[in-house]
């Protein structure tokens, strides 16, 4: 299969670059990639020329901006609309729905309270009427092995002791990167079809991920300032959709385990 990674120079880009055995060609929008295409998503002329130079069998667009509704929704209606013939997994997230104490499933319709939110949900939609035979796959906070996720990087600076501090109140379901990745892997090559979720089966508190992120580093996990914070439990039921997988989308307290 020819596949084509948008977004190939972030956390979730580089790990489908280093698990797919596929023939992959990255995307990148200013920090190159070797053998990578240059493209800017939000110029669908752009989109629709590398798509029909480049063939592919797959795309897998990870593409976004939390504060770019251009990059992030229209973006992907542009990737949709020139995808053709080609398999379409888009990663969406758990920033379209809104704060509950109980865990939300994949028939369940976007309830976003944020910009960033809105951009995915939108984006849901769009490529759902464009392409129905599409994936969709919602995930969660996204962790490595290697210090390049966000979480990652805040434990550092924060143990380091400059300003910030984690939320107890803020509640996600954490994947490995390399989980996520397996995953999409699979997804792109299966019958599967619509909204999916894929993201962690342990819920935790930005704090409790950060002091696990933290132990595994053999840093200091009380160093980490914590504050209550809004409360924003937002968790996806994956288990729908770990039935069909055969990669095992691990908790965080295994994955992180010191």
């Amino acid at each position: 299969m020819r596949l084509l990674v948008t977004g190939a120079t972030g956390l979730l880009g580089r790990q489908l670059l280093r698990s797919a055995e596929h023939d992959v060609v990255p995307t990148y929008h200013s920090e190159r990639v070797p053998g990578g295409v240059q493209l800017d998503v939000r110029r669908r002329d752009q989109v629709r020329d590398v798509i029909r130079s480049v063939r592919p069998d797959g795309i897998i667009h990870t593409a976004y901006r939390q504060d770019d509704w251009a990059t992030t929704a229209i973006g992907a209606v542009n990737v949709a609309l020139a995808a053709d013939e080609a398999r379409l997994v888009f990663v969406s997230s758990d920033a379209v729905f809104g704060p509950r104490k109980t865990a939300y499933h994949e028939h369940e319709r976007p309830c976003p309270i944020t910009p960033y939110g809105a951009a995915k949900a939108a984006a849901e939609t769009a490529i759902s009427a464009i392409k129905p035979g599409a994936v969709i796959a919602r995930t969660s906070i996204i962790v490595g092995s290697d210090g390049r996720s966000e979480e990652e990087q805040r434990v550092r600076r924060l143990t380091a002791g400059e300003p910030g501090a984690f939320y107890t109140g803020n509640i996600r379901c954490p994947i490995h990167v390399a989980d996520l990745a397996s995953a999409l892997l699979e997804l792109l090559v299966s019958d599967v079809n619509g909204i999916t979720h894929v993201a962690g089966p342990e819920a935790l508190s930005r704090l409790e991920l950060g002091q696990l992120i933290a132990i595994r580093d053999g840093l200091n996990p009380e160093a980490l300032p914590s504050i209550p914070g809004e409360p924003s439990e937002i968790q996806l039921d994956s288990r729908q959709t770990q039935a069909v997988l055969t990669t095992r989308i691990r908790p965080a307290s295994e994955f992180l385990a010191a």
